[in-house]
C-alpha cells in the first residue's frame, strides 16, 4: 500500500509535491497501488517513485519525471505523458491504451507486455527499451526512434513507421 502521507501530498498536485520533494530528497517514495486518477501532475519530479499497480487513467502527466520510477502493471490508459521523461523506468505489464506519450523519453525502459494499443508514441524515444511482447496494436510510432529488432520483439503492429 501507498504511504498516506505522500498519497495525500500528491493528490494536492504537481506544485505542493514538488516543493515537498525539494525538502524530502532522499525519502522512499512509495505510492504503490494509488489511485491518482484525474490529476494534473504536470512536471511532477517522481522520479525513483514505486507506482506499481497504481491507477493512474486520464492522469495529466506532461513533463513529468518519472525517470527510474516503477510503473508496473500500473494503468496509465489516456494518461497525458506527452514529453515525460520515462528514462529507465520499468513499464512492465501497464496498461497505457490511447495514452499520449508524444515526444517522450523512453529510452532504457523496460516495456515488456506493455499495452500501448492506440497510443501516440509519435517521435518518441525508445532507443535500448526492452520491447519484448509489447502491444502497438493502432499506435502511433510516427518518427519514433525505435529499430526493426525493437519492433520484432513486440507483438506486431498494424502500422510500422
Amino acid at each position: 500500500m501507498a504511504n498516506s502521507q505522500q498519497l495525500d501530498i500528491l493528490r494536492r498536485g504537481a506544485d505542493a509535491w514538488n516543493a515537498w520533494r525539494k525538502d524530502h530528497l532522499d525519502a522512499k517514495l512509495d505510492l504503490n497501488e494509488a489511485d491518482v486518477s484525474n490529476i494534473d501532475l504536470t512536471e511532477a519530479d517522481l522520479s525513483t517513485a514505486n507506482l506499481s499497480g497504481s491507477k493512474l487513467t486520464s492522469t495529466n502527466l506532461r513533463g513529468a519525471d518519472l525517470s527510474w520510477s516503477s510503473l508496473v502493471g500500473a494503468d496509465l490508459s489516456s494518461a497525458n505523458l506527452s514529453e515525460a521523461n520515462l528514462n529507465g523506468a520499468d513499464l512492465s505489464g501497464a496498461n497505457l491504451t490511447r495514452a499520449d506519450l508524444r515526444d517522450a523519453n523512453l529510452s532504457q525502459a523496460k516495456l515488456i507486455d506493455t499495452n500501448f494499443i492506440a497510443a501516440n508514441l509519435s517521435k518518441a524515444d525508445l532507443s535500448d527499451a526492452d520491447t519484448h511482447g509489447a502491444f502497438f496494436r493502432d499506435a502511433d510510432l510516427r518518427g519514433t526512434l525505435i529499430t526493426q529488432e525493437q519492433l520484432n520483439q513486440a507483438q506486431p503492429p498494424d502500422n510500422i513507421p
